[in-house]
């Protein structure tokens, strides 16, 4: 290869590695970048709105406990067994008759401090409470020896409260509460309490009161008028 067609390869090059070198600068000016400070995807969070999910309350006992499931709760009790039996203390308390005994009170378990300061301020284990406390043990009675999750599910509890009543319980099932009455619809085209007293003291201005016409004393011209005629 001879010197010139070299230099004129090496010209080549080099005009354009200048251009693109033009054109890279050129670019940032016309179309300038911004850092990013924090690099990553933004995810928009939609926030729960507040009271969205229905509030976990104790239900109506003299409803839920003649209908629950009690084969079930006794299925969901075997969870329950590695730690309580039906017949004697183990690493829990022995839970015969344990729905409307007080808290803390059976003979021969070492209970937690904060299980014997449950039973000072709460005179049974009654349904609303037994309801809440095995939803979050530790959260309902914080220092408790019972180390168990809880049961998230509301049925799950009914059942097994319906279960454990039938073992040696002796509180009884309370009476179904009434529905709250909704008031009666109004029956159409019934008039108002307003439009009927506003008719009712028309009719008693219009009316005389002796019933005769409007504007005159008891009888007076209707008399005079019927005495004219016959004579």
């Amino acid at each position: 290869m001879s010197d010139l067609t070299f230099n004129k390869y090496a010209g080549a090059v080099l005009a354009t590695g200048f251009t693109i070198a033009i054109l890279v600068q050129v670019t940032g000016f016309v179309f300038p970048q911004e850092k990013i400070a924090h690099p990553g995807f933004k995810v928009e969070v939609v926030e729960a709105t507040e009271g969205a999910a229905a509030a976990d309350v104790p239900p109506d006992w003299g409803t839920v406990l003649p209908a629950a499931d009690v084969a079930a709760g006794q299925a969901v009790f075997a969870k329950c067994q590695s730690c309580h039996s039906l017949t004697a203390n183990g690493t829990g308390p022995n839970l015969n008759g344990v729905v409307g005994r007080k808290p803390a009170s059976e003979a021969g378990f070492a209970y937690s401090d904060a299980m014997k300061a449950e039973g000072a301020k709460v005179p049974v284990w009654d349904y609303d409470h037994l309801y809440l406390y095995l939803k979050a043990p530790q959260a309902y009675v914080q220092g408790t020896k019972m180390t168990f999750v809880g049961l998230k599910a509301p049925q799950d509890r009914i059942n097994v409260i319906a279960y454990l009543h039938g073992q040696g319980s002796s509180l009884p099932i309370p009476a179904p509460k009434p529905a709250a009455a909704a008031p009666a619809p109004a029956a159409a085209g019934a008039p108002t309490t307003t439009g009927s007293t506003a008719d009712a003291s028309k009719a008693g201005a219009g009316a005389s009161p002796a019933g005769g016409p409007a504007g005159q004393g008891p009888g007076a011209p209707a008399q005079q008028n019927a005495a004219q005629s016959t004579h």
